[in-house]
């Protein structure tokens, strides 16, 4: 379905200005193989045996599938693709839908003829669940989130969630992640909030 994908490529579909997009065919050109970065989806799990993104999703390598141990010994068990933080068990399966399509603009499989193209093909894709399947979640889960994503390698760390209130703990959080050479990306807010009037955090 790239053909639909405006954002990516504005050819005036759906009555759009022709090249209103982010020229992601130029970038194509010279990036395709992005396998080695690992992108953190900190957000309400992803579903990752979708079948746009099962190929994609990071996998712990020290970790033994489905046996009940920490065999990598980082506190977590089982966590094979991530973690549910608010389940507190290693299996971050989205059942929300908002990070499995976060997930899948940032890293579906493109070029397979299998529903859309993310923006990095090849991204491997951290799961990490602080967020309930009504869309809520505490900060107290989500700090956990941003320093597994930190512990297990992750650069980039996408989240797109936040509320009013500006929370010290979590701005320490993604002080940590930036002394740590990862990149926080936030959401902005939506609905055209004018966030210097009216605050969105993080």
């Amino acid at each position: 379905e790239f053909g639909l994908q405006w954002a990516l490529k504005n050819s005036g579909q759906e009555g759009g200005t022709i090249g209103n997009d982010i020229g992601i065919e130029d970038v194509w050109e010279e990036f395709q193989d992005t396998g080695s970065i690992v992108v953190a989806i900190i957000d309400t799990g992803v579903d990752f045996e979708h079948p746009d993104l099962a190929a994609n999703m990071w996998v712990n390598p020290g970790e033994v599938p489905d046996n009940g141990v920490d065999d990598d010994h980082n506190g977590y068990v089982d966590d094979i693709h991530g973690y549910d933080f608010v389940n507190d068990d290693g299996e971050p399966m989205d059942d929300n839908v908002h990070g499995t399509h976060v997930a899948g603009i940032l890293g579906a499989v493109g070029n397979n003829a299998v529903g859309v193209s993310g923006v990095a093909w090849q991204a491997k894709i951290m799961a990490l669940k602080f967020l309930s399947a009504a869309g809520s979640g505490t900060t107290s889960d989500a700090i956990p989130a941003i320093e597994y994503a930190l512990a297990n390698g992750a650069k980039i760390l996408v989240n797109s969630w936040g509320d009013s209130n500006f929370n010290p703990a979590l701005f320490n959080a993604i002080l940590a992640a930036d002394a740590g050479g990862a990149l926080f990306f936030a959401a902005a807010g939506n609905n055209g909030r004018d966030t210097d009037e009216d605050p969105f955090f993080p």
